[in-house]
């Protein structure tokens, strides 16, 4: 295993993703803090901290990386027939710092504590208050019952993580984004590391270079999001299950 780079506190630079190479799971660099300049410039680059308070904070690049293209999307037939009894209501940017709770939370199988320490939870808070991240919720009679939260630049979304307190809330959650995106044209949504869940719904692993071809093919793109719109506008749609491919 190589040395690790310790970020200066002085600037947003990081070391090439192929230094995280030699380093498990792709571990890049540690140090430097939680800025909004310093988020945003990490995941241009396909650069996520990940850590556990009290350490420093942890950057990585995995690869390979696990990712869903909005048009590879599947819906299992119990999916689809939960999501057209209309069970679960699905907002946008309704809750999102009770989402981040939830997620940091809501214990996990394998799992110890939470890598969503108070640090996280003010960063990326600001990162919504400034546009990047946003949540989507499932409500439940008017109970906040599942969701998720990532971080949205041109376009690509990052997601970051999910919960869920009954069966299938963050499924519908995330189904309703990716519908969402692939009507806004995103191109791919990051799941960073994969898992039998991700891998249910259509995720798959691509190596570094190409998720980084994405990246420059994508990053700088306009956005046609209107994030806010969907948040005041549609705080009761439900899943358009009709719309919805499955198997």
């Amino acid at each position: 295993m190589s040395e690790i780079t310790w970020l200066s506190p002085h600037s947003v630079d990081f070391p090439a993703t192929s230094d995280a190479a030699s380093n498990p799971n792709g571990l890049l660099a540690a140090g430097g803090d939680l800025s909004i300049e310093r988020l945003v410039s990490a995941y241009k680059k396909g650069i996520f901290p990940w850590y556990e308070e009290p350490q420093p904070i942890l950057w990585w690049s995995p690869n390979p990386r696990t990712v869903l293209f909005p048009e590879q999307l599947r819906i299992s037939r119990s999916l689809n027939k939960r999501i057209k009894r209309g069970e679960y209501t699905v907002t946008f940017d309704q809750a999102f710092g009770t989402v981040m709770q939830h997620c940091a939370n809501v214990p996990r199988q394998g799992q110890h504590g939470t890598w969503i320490g108070d640090e996280m939870l003010d960063a990326y808070c600001q990162l919504h208050d400034q546009g990047f991240a946003h949540s989507v919720e499932s409500w439940y009679e008017d109970r906040l019952v599942g969701g998720l939260y990532g971080i949205a630049i041109g376009r690509i979304f990052f997601g970051e993580s999910m919960f869920s307190l009954r069966s299938d809330a963050s499924k519908v959650a995330f189904s309703r984004l990716v519908m969402q995106l692939k009507q806004w044209d995103y191109a791919v949504i990051d799941c960073q590391v994969g898992n039998s869940h991700l891998t249910s719904l259509g995720a798959q692993e691509i190596d570094r270079a190409h998720f980084e071809q994405l990246l420059r093919d994508n990053i700088e793109q306009p956005q046609q999001a209107q994030w806010s719109a969907l948040g005041s506008e549609q705080t009761a749609l439900t899943v358009a299950a009709s719309l919805l491919p499955h198997r």
